[in-house]
């Protein structure tokens, strides 16, 4: 009998039992295939609940605690938070009740709750768009919460929750004639030359995409290779280069690129992404500490992080993580970074850069390499790039990016780059 696919609902609630239940990030469980059987339109939906949900999901617990004598069984509970956020939104109360409740019927477990998640949804029906925007904004776990604030202060912490709860636009990198991409997208330019699309809507049909004409890639994540400056045949070394913005940006700028990661699976995203947009880079799939084929003019080195400053986008992290691994990431940074410097050519320039909010896996990795390594320096006038602006430069020669900057355009990823000069 042929298999029917799940709703979008059915399939966010899905990823919420994973994320929360079992610790996975979705991205992981995207690409292990957990939205395949949808169609594009409610991929893209029952990604957008799901994070809605994660996002909201200290409003909309508050809410259903006041219906609820404790919290029901993980599944039943996820149902009515995905309810609830997506009433809260303005959802269709008749639609988005009526699904719960099918939902709910469907679990050989937890079939008998159909009246409760009935019940305490017509409730919600008509309390969530009354009191949503009245509730406390949603803050960061406490785990991660503590070191930022040790980092940044609490009103900087605050204001980064806030960056997180609002989410993220989408941006994009023109590979060239920026004037006409403005226009024909109906985007924004970003000061640093990214452009922004507040309602993108479904990003694989809008103009330009097919043909390669620009990539999905946040302001933040774009600034690496600015700083890099590569020029036309150089040969750089892209390392850990899924999903491959940075190393599209190096092509395109004619760069005699090498693209080494890894992942198999995540490399075939880079090789797909060359092939839509024409560029060419050499494909790598290999072991960073393994790979010797030097020397390089440049290197770029976006490092495994805790990915702490993508939680606009990526929602899930805090609840997916406790912070654990952290350690072990940050003793791969320093490692991959004294490698890289031996595959790059005397006076060349490399690039370290992670999607951190930490200290640990910025400021204290650059201030550490230039202890271990005699000669190196920091080159701040690598910096100096449209958009930058001086107080994003720290005390070392990085620069330090936050997603509470920005704030009226809608913020940007939080990001450490820094660019280093071999002896």
């Amino acid at each position: 009998m042929k298999k029917h696919p799940p709703s979008a609902r059915a399939a966010a609630v899905h990823l919420l039992d994973r994320v929360l239940g079992d610790g996975r990030l979705m991205s992981d469980l995207i690409a292990g295939g957990a939205l395949d059987l949808l169609t594009a339109p409610d991929r893209a939906r029952a990604q957008r609940l799901a994070s809605d949900t994660l996002r909201g999901l200290a409003r909309a617990d508050r809410l259903l605690s006041r219906h609820l004598r404790k919290p029901p069984p993980l599944r039943v509970f996820n149902i009515l938070r995905v309810a609830t956020v997506e009433l809260a939104h303005g959802g269709d109360s008749h639609g988005v009740v009526n699904e719960a409740v099918r939902i709910i019927g469907q679990s050989p477990r937890h079939g008998n709750l159909k009246g409760l998640v009935n019940a305490v949804l017509r409730r919600m029906a008509e309390e969530a768009p009354r009191s949503w925007n009245d509730l406390r904004q949603p803050g960061l776990p406490d785990w991660l919460r503590q070191p930022l604030v040790e980092a940044w202060g609490k009103g900087a912490v605050t204001a980064m929750e806030r960056a997180h709860f609002a989410g993220a636009p989408l941006d994009i990198t023109v590979r060239s004639d920026l004037d006409g991409w403005t226009g024909k997208l109906g985007a924004d330019r970003l000061p640093t030359g990214s452009l922004r699309l507040s309602n993108a809507g479904q990003v694989s049909t809008l103009p330009g995409y097919s043909e390669g004409a620009w990539w999905v890639q946040d302001a933040a994540a774009a600034l690496p290779v600015s700083v890099l400056a590569p020029k036309p045949g150089e040969r750089i070394l892209d390392i850990c280069a899924a999903p491959g913005g940075k190393t599209l940006q190096l092509a395109a700028a004619g760069a005699d690129v090498t693209a080494l990661d890894i992942s198999e699976r995540r490399m075939a995203r880079v090789t797909e992404n060359l092939a839509r947009t024409g560029l060419h880079a050499t494909c790598v799939v290999g072991d960073a500490f393994e790979y010797a084929d030097g020397p390089y003019d440049a290197i770029l080195l976006d490092a495994p992080c805790s990915a702490t400053g993508t939680i606009r986008r990526h929602p899930d992290l805090p609840h997916a993580k406790d912070g654990s691994d952290f350690g072990a990431l940050i003793d791969m940074q320093a490692a991959l970074l004294d490698h890289a410097l031996t595959l790059l050519k005397p006076g060349g320039r490399l690039v370290f850069c992670t999607c951190s909010l930490l200290p640990d896996e910025g400021e204290c990795q650059s201030e550490e390499a230039l202890a271990r390594h005699a000669g190196l320096k920091t080159d701040p006038a690598a910096l100096d790039r449209p958009g930058i602006d001086p107080g994003w430069i720290t005390e070392e020669g990085g620069l330090r990016l936050r997603p509470d900057y920005w704030p009226e355009i809608g913020g940007m990823d939080g990001f450490y780059i820094v660019c280093l000069r071999k002896p």
